[in-house]
């Protein structure tokens, strides 16, 4: 039996499809990854299987079961941060247990027992409202982590996060995973889908491909990656950068730009010398692997987080 099984899910707000016909289906234990833009269906999809939304037409199961008859299954962590900043964090778990139906003294054992999962203990009985963002999302995972929890959904858990947070979270995901609980992970990063067993992209509220971060980068990315970085960015720089791309399809990234050529290593000076031929001078220029950034930007010419700058 799958842990959760989407098939031909549609759902349209005031006539716009959102989610036009997705089918899914994640096995007991996996690690999840759903990638694409803002305004993809990843999150529309994911309230639906946590049962906060309803779709217009298709099935969605939870281990065989409507999301509505398998709430006590789900954890659910929206983008947007729940917890009260006025209330401990103690507090805050503990009023959580109880709309649950524990008992005062049950959901203080609770409370403790999330606090030592999320390593919390110390920061226990501060107002959230002096947590770090990462301290505040971690509590926040604890709720959705309660004793009967088989799925955990996550939706953008590390945006805004430092790095550190951002390890730090993902290594308490890799206990949850042990213990054989399946994670669906709502993101726009590639740096955190990667850490996922399996790969959903999706875009126009359609899933357009799917499999581990490897093959969907062998699958799709053939290029060679080469990412350039002038000193400034212009449209005269992005028209040479398109004469050395195949099928002139230049990536914005926070270094500059990138391209993508079947020969690499005779690109890289070509384009150095037109872009000086051209006044533009190359601060840095280097070829890497894919990332699934690439991917999706080849699969769609479209990019998946706003370049700054």
């Amino acid at each position: 039996m799958f842990a959760i099984h989407v098939e031909n899910l549609t759902k349209a707000y005031n006539s716009q499809r959102v989610l036009d016909g997705v089918n899914l289906d994640v096995p007991e234990g996996e690690f999840y990854a759903l990638m694409g833009p803002n305004g993809s269906g990843k999150t529309t999809l994911a309230s639906i299987i946590a049962a906060v939304k309803t779709q217009d037409s298709g099935i969605v199961e939870v281990y065989g079961k409507k999301p509505t008859q398998a709430k006590g299954l789900i954890g659910y962590v929206p983008q947007e941060n729940f917890s009260s900043p006025k209330l401990s964090g103690r507090e805050n778990l503990v009023y959580f247990a109880t709309l649950l139906g524990y008992s005062r003294s049950q959901a203080n054992q609770l409370a403790t027992q999330m606090l030592e999962k999320v390593e919390l203990c110390e920061e226990a009985d501060k107002r959230v409202a002096k947590y770090s963002g990462g301290m505040r999302k971690r509590l926040e995972v604890a709720t959705a982590l309660f004793p009967g929890i088989k799925v955990l959904i996550l939706d953008e858990p590390t945006t805004g996060l430092d790095p550190g947070a951002r390890r730090s979270f993902f290594g308490m995901m890799q206990e949850v995973t042990d213990r054989r609980a399946t994670i669906i992970l709502i993101t726009h990063i590639g740096s955190d889908a990667e850490l996922a067993s399996r790969v959903g992209l999706i875009d126009n509220g359609r899933i357009i491909s799917e499999g581990t971060p490897d093959e969907l980068k062998r699958k799709h990315v053939v290029e060679d990656v080469i990412t350039v970085e002038t000193a400034v960015k212009s449209d005269s720089v992005l028209s040479v950068l398109k004469d050395h791309s195949i099928d002139g399809k230049v990536a914005e990234s926070e270094a500059g730009y990138k391209i993508y050529s079947r020969n690499g290593d005779k690109v890289l000076a070509d384009v150095v010398r037109s872009l000086d031929q051209a006044g533009h001078k190359v601060m840095r220029i280097e070829m890497a692997p894919p990332t699934l950034e690439d991917v999706f930007f080849r699969l769609t010419e479209k990019q998946l987080r706003e370049v700054t700058g």
